[in-house]
């Protein structure tokens, strides 16, 4: 594993830029291999941007996730249901298919993680499907309007996300906004929704750490992971407060250009 400091500190601003806007960050992470010859940084690196992003979703969302789970707590205790409660079990719903298909797939998934042809195709396809749902969606729902067919169905297209190129955050919105929720609604349950996941996968990469050659050296280098950590975290924690207070006046369409640019872009790089 050889980390040189400004890979590193790009790479973790690309992956605290990427996570949650919806602009699919394993396109971005392609990048850097097609146009600078960068080599993978590894597992042990895609652990500690991980770990950075979870910290910031995790930090931002705080007080929500400590009455959400409280809430969920005393239901199972008393089986009292409120609002919160409620929330709570329906991102449970929501989780369930991602993290199965997760778990069945990985090795296919695994196969694919780097096409660029399909980073691109995806990329473009799920811009303007972002872009319909945005046009299409009638902004009622808030989102304790929620009912578990919604949720469930927002957990089902979770699982494209496991296509490359895809974005987890801008296909969670996507389903979020054909279930006519308000864009603030949409983006914060999919920052929610994105926390088991992103636990999840990072405990796998972890696990897959430790049983390979890739856990070999990473204590000489764990001052480097802990920086990529810092930074991927302080990027996604700004990109998630910024996102939150623009989206429903900039809208989705700025995301939409750049990613059929993006999707352009890998293509042209591929072919040319």
């Amino acid at each position: 594993m050889d980390l040189d400091l400004i890979q590193v500190s790009l790479l973790a601003i690309l992956q605290g830029l990427t996570e949650f806007l919806p602009i699919s960050s394993s396109g971005h992470l392609l990048l850097p291999s097609l146009l600078l010859g960068w080599a993978d940084q590894g597992l042990s690196f895609d652990v500690a941007v991980h770990v950075g992003s979870l910290l910031a979703v995790i930090g931002y969302f705080r007080s929500d996730i400590r009455r959400l789970l409280l809430a969920w707590l005393l239901s199972l205790h008393s089986g009292k249901s409120s609002a919160d409660s409620k929330l709570a079990w329906l991102l449970l719903i929501a989780t369930l298919p991602a993290g199965i298909t997760g778990l069945l797939f990985s090795d296919v998934i695994e196969l694919y993680a780097r096409s660029v042809i399909i980073a691109a195709v995806a990329s473009i396809i799920f811009a303007l499907l972002l872009l319909w749902s945005d046009r299409v969606g009638k902004y009622r729902k808030e989102l304790f309007d929620l009912n578990w067919k919604q949720a469930l169905f927002i957990g089902i297209a979770q699982t494209l996300a496991l296509i490359p190129g895809t974005s987890r955050s801008g296909i969670t919105m996507t389903a979020a906004l054909f279930c006519n929720l308000n864009r603030q609604a949409a983006a914060r349950f999919s920052f929610l929704l994105a926390i088991p996941i992103i636990v999840a996968s990072g405990l796998l990469k972890f696990i897959e750490v430790l049983n390979s050659d890739a856990g070999v050296g990473v204590a000489g280098h764990w001052q480097t992971l802990m920086y990529a950590a810092g930074i991927s975290a302080l990027v996604a924690f700004s990109c998630i407060h910024f996102f939150l207070r623009l989206i429903e006046s900039i809208g989705f369409l700025p995301f939409v250009i750049y990613r059929i640019v993006l999707g352009c872009v890998l293509l042209a790089v591929y072919f040319v």
